[in-house]
């Protein structure tokens, strides 16, 4: 038999974070304005760190999206460009 598993976090909140997270992220459309925003890029990964861990994700994951969006606001790492550009 499976073990069901219990979520700490109202499904409502499983829904609004997925919500943000599509708003937030990077897509085809506007990956060429907003590569290099370090705001926009570090708010997509912090969001990402907060739906792995609503999500009951992996710990060592989420720690390494956070610490990849803090070498962003802090501008030690940039987007580098299409190289096809």
């Amino acid at each position: 038999m499976l073990k069901k598993r219990t979520y700490i976090w109202p499904e409502k909140i499983q829904l609004l974070t997925k919500e943000l997270h599509n708003e937030i992220s990077l897509n085809n459309y506007n990956w060429h304005e907003f590569r290099g925003n370090k705001q926009r890029r570090s708010a997509e990964l912090i969001i990402s760190a907060i739906s792995q861990l609503i999500n009951d994700g992996d710990e060592a994951e989420i720690e390494d999206l956070l610490n990849q969006a803090i070498l962003w606001i802090k501008e030690e790492i940039k987007d580098t460009g299409c190289k096809s550009h």
